[in-house]
């Protein structure tokens, strides 16, 4: 199942400008792109987000 930007947004109150941020540095997972041009639907595989989502609860639990 794919996630729109504004699904995308319920599960990381990210702007837009900084998920994008944290795809380019290989982050945060990449998005799919629905189309061929540059304009096109872009969604996020859910599962990869809610698998980031789980590492990051799963580190706050191991921080010192």
């Amino acid at each position: 199942m794919l996630l729109s930007k504004k699904q995308l947004k319920e599960f990381v109150l990210y702007s837009p400008q900084h998920v994008q941020r944290l795809e380019n540095a290989g982050q945060f997972p990449k998005r799919v792109r629905l189309g061929n041009g540059p304009r096109s639907r872009v969604g996020w595989i859910k599962q990869e987000v809610l698998d980031w989502l789980q590492k990051r609860i799963d580190q706050r639990h191991t921080a010192p």
